[in-house]
């Protein structure tokens, strides 16, 4: 467990934040630009102190006012990945990866450099130096030196915030991997909600220096506090899956979710895979009746739970579809003409073109 209770005051700033984020996984710090997402790591870190407050991993307490003690950063066992990889431009790749081994005690094995390599794909890089890498290969370079270090925590300060879209696309594969074969747990700080829908266990949810809320991704996605930070076009749910079959001429697979098989894109995907959903409250359309002759491959039978405001014109509907639960956003005049209500039996569609699977290691 991450335990953190910490107080910080800097000029016009002023943080208070109380989490405990289970370990191994990834816990996810989102929200907006200067809400304390990246003070609250700095602090983690040891590269900030906080004026009050505890941190501990995993029962080791890393700092504690009330008995004025705080480990020093370089004896925190920490890997940190900043948003620029600061890399030595001095060193080619492997020393630069090298430099991570000698950080760790004991040192790093040529079996874990290796690991390393391979893991992230860098062994036609080692003889490259800095400036002949794209932004995306030094983000992998830092991260591989960051894992060398033989870390008890990883920090990764929005890794990829300064990479174009195509260039995160081809990057996150290579987190996801690193979460998945290694039990090492990871706060990643991050202001793009699909990112954490890909990477995260947890969420922490910060606004204005404050814990807005917390808990699983499936749970903050449903949230009013996270929905007035995607606002409407990004609120929705997330649900979690497993891949029945595939179909490798369309590129599409059949996931279990709740009662229901949803029909979505997942290419790679292979039957049996645990698979994460961000399913958008916009693209979902709602029946009262069993529709037919609908080019639309999804048809969900659920339940309504609730319904909520979403501003003048539209309603929020959260489903229960058994168990995992959707969200689907209805004008007002439709809601009344539909009868609308708690407990009304519904069926919700969805094109498998708007929903894809990604694969979603369970701890």
């Amino acid at each position: 467990m991450l335990e953190v209770d910490v107080s910080l005051s800097r000029g016009d700033f002023d943080l208070e934040a109380t989490f405990a984020a289970p370990t191994p996984g990834v816990t996810a710090l989102f929200g907006r630009s200067g809400s304390g997402k990246t003070t609250v790591i700095n602090l983690i870190a040891g590269l900030f102190l906080p004026d009050r407050g505890r941190i501990a991993l995993d029962g080791a307490v890393l700092h504690d006012t009330s008995r004025n003690y705080s480990l020093p950063p370089q004896r925190r066992r920490i890997g940190y990945v900043f948003q620029d990889p600061l890399l030595f431009p001095h060193f080619d790749v492997a020393g630069n990866l090298r430099y991570g081994q000698r950080r760790a005690q004991p040192r790093g094995t040529e079996a874990e450099l290796a690991d390393a390599v391979e893991l992230l794909g860098l062994g036609a890089l080692l003889r490259r130096r800095p400036h002949e890498l794209s932004g995306g290969e030094r983000q992998r370079v830092a991260l591989g030196r960051a894992l060398l270090s033989r870390p008890r925590l990883l920090l990764l300060d929005e890794p990829l915030a300064s990479l174009d879209a195509a260039r995160r696309g081809e990057l996150l594969p290579w987190f996801e991997a690193l979460r998945d074969r290694h039990a090492i747990p990871i706060v990643y700080v991050s202001h793009e909600f699909e990112e954490v829908v890909r990477l995260a266990s947890h969420v922490v949810l910060l606004e204005q220096g404050r814990v807005a809320a917390e808990g699983d991704v499936a749970r903050i996605a449903m949230v009013p506090e996270l929905r007035a930070v995607l606002g409407p076009e990004l609120a929705g749910s997330v649900v979690d899956g497993q891949v029945e079959s595939t179909d490798p001429g369309t590129g599409l697979a059949q996931i279990r979710v709740g009662h229901s098989a949803i029909t979505a894109s997942g290419t790679g995907l292979r039957a049996g895979q645990a698979v994460r959903l961000q399913v958008l409250a916009r693209d979902l359309v709602l029946a009262t009746h069993k529709p037919t002759g609908l080019s639309i491959r999804n048809e969900i039978d659920g339940t309504i739970r609730a319904i909520v405001d979403d501003g003048p014109e539209a309603v929020l509907v959260e489903i229960d579809v058994g168990g995992p639960l959707l969200l689907a956003r209805v004008t007002r005049p439709a809601a009344s003409d539909l009868a609308l209500a708690p407990g009304r039996r519904v069926w919700v569609l969805v094109k498998a073109t708007s929903l894809r699977g990604h694969v979603h290691a369970r701890r």
